[in-house]
């Protein structure tokens, strides 16, 4: 169940369009959030996109503001309209295929994703570009990150990495994991940010005093307590994390290549030069 249907009030799975021309944050507002309790503040669309192999469905995707009691926060979520039947739907399924269509469908990453103080590896002018969301604590981006970032340095040519920093609350080790991460990157120790994967750092630990102890010691480090606390890396990090809402982030790790979301995160392999 997506989160939008867990704020409302009815979870129904279609619903009937009585406004023919279809606007978002109308939707949003009167027909998905049931849910009294919560404000809605802002509504965004971030992208629509036809559906070429189902004819007369749109996605929409789009952020949302909301506010409940006195927490606020900002997710993102999307929605399957078909205006010509007056219908909406927030899981569509291909009966055919038995694919639900909205595991695929992500927002494009355009210049915004492919700011210098992101790139860690390749030429900024290289023939494709590689967008990395990931948390130095998940199983599969530590089998796969390191590898891309490898991959990205003996073809600096071909590719281009811009990485950024989604700590997931389920390791909350990775908080502290990706502000030493941000130290190491802007002293330009880019190899040395990587190596955070490999380190025996428990993926629950919350003292951050333990964990950048292991740390300094397996990296030959001396990052102080105090330098991590800093505001600006906290910023970053929150800074990174907005810009995963704004492609919809559903885990890690997450991978465009050009622009596009990649279901094969392995998908660059395919664009190493042949030698």
């Amino acid at each position: 169940m997506s989160l939008m249907l867990k704020l409302s009030t009815a979870a129904i799975a279609t619903t009937l369009l009585v406004n023919a021309n279809f606007d978002i944050d109308n939707y949003v507002r009167n027909d998905l959030v049931k849910n009294k309790k919560v404000k809605v503040n802002k509504v965004e669309l971030i992208e629509k996109r036809e559906l070429p192999n189902h004819k007369d469905w749109t996605a929409y995707m789009f952020t949302i503001d909301l506010e409940m009691g006195k927490k606020k926060d900002k997710f993102a979520d999307m929605v399957f309209i078909n205006e010509k039947e007056g219908l909406s739907t927030q899981n569509l399924y291909d009966l055919k295929t038995h694919k639900n269509l909205a595991k695929d469908i992500r927002p494009k990453v355009g210049e915004a994703y492919y700011q210098d103080d992101h790139l860690i590896a390749g030429k900024k002018d290289a023939k494709h570009k590689i967008v990395v969301f990931s948390d130095p604590e998940c199983p599969f981006c530590r089998q796969h990150v390191p590898t891309i970032y490898k991959t990205v340095k003996e073809n600096p040519d071909t590719f281009a990495l811009y990485y950024y920093h989604m700590p997931l609350k389920i390791h909350p080790s990775a908080d502290a994991l990706t502000r030493i991460m941000e130290v190491l990157q802007k002293q330009g120790k880019f190899d040395k940010a990587m190596q955070v994967y490999n380190t025996k750092v428990s993926y629950n630990e919350r003292n951050e005093t333990k964990i950048l102890d292991t740390i300094n010691k397996e990296l030959g480090e001396n990052i102080t307590l105090e330098e991590i606390k800093k505001p600006e890396y906290k910023q970053k990090v929150q800074a990174d994390k907005d810009m995963g809402v704004k492609v919809m982030l559903k885990g890690t790790p997450t991978v465009y290549l050009d622009g596009e979301f990649q279901g094969d995160i392995t998908s660059y392999k395919k664009l190493i030069p042949k030698k």
